[in-house]
C-alpha cells in the first residue's frame, strides 16, 4: 500500500507569505556595472534621453531597476511578436525583462527567446511595431544607452 496524502488535510502553505521578501530581496541585488569603455558615453547620454521620450521605453522599464512595477506581463500582441514563448507559461503573457546589466547578456540573443540577434534589431522592432519613427543616430544612441545599464 502506497501512502498518499488526504484529500481533506491541506499541507500548510509555507511559501506565499515569503515571496513578497523575496522578490524585494531579488530586485534590491544590484546589477552589475558595464565595463569601461564598452560603450560610447556620450552616445549613451543621447540615448537616455530618446529611451525616456521619444522612444518611450521608460513606460515599461521603470527607472532604476528598468522593469515594471506591479503587474509586468504583457499579450503577445501588445509587444508586436507571437505567443509561442508566452504560451509555454502558465499565464499566457511576457514579462518586462529588467534591463538593468543589460551588457552581460551580449551573447545567445535577445528577447525572451533570443530572436533579435541584437541590440539594434530590439530597437528597430519596437521602431517600426510602435511607430516611433526614430532616426538612425537617435537608434544608435538608443543602443549606446542600453549597453550602458
Amino acid at each position: 500500500m502506497r501512502w498518499s496524502p488526504s484529500p481533506t488535510r491541506a499541507k500548510p502553505d509555507l511559501v506565499t507569505s515569503k515571496l513578497a521578501g523575496l522578490h524585494f530581496y531579488k530586485l534590491a541585488i544590484p546589477a552589475p556595472k558595464a565595463p569601461g569603455g564598452s560603450f560610447d558615453n556620450a552616445a549613451a547620454a543621447r540615448g537616455k534621453g530618446i529611451s525616456n521620450v521619444k522612444a518611450r521605453c521608460a513606460t515599461c522599464h521603470v527607472p532604476p531597476l528598468f522593469t515594471e512595477p506591479g503587474n509586468n506581463l504583457h499579450a503577445p500582441t501588445e509587444i508586436g511578436v507571437d505567443s509561442f514563448q508566452a504560451d509555454r507559461s502558465p499565464t499566457h503573457m511576457y514579462r518586462t525583462a529588467p534591463l538593468a546589466g543589460l551588457w552581460s547578456h551580449q551573447k545567445g540573443g535577445f528577447y525572451h527567446d533570443g530572436r533579435f540577434a541584437n541590440l539594434r534589431e530590439v530597437v528597430d522592432h519596437y521602431d517600426g511595431f510602435l511607430g516611433l519613427k526614430l532616426t538612425e543616430q537617435e537608434k544608435s544612441d538608443l543602443v549606446e544607452y542600453l549597453k550602458s545599464l
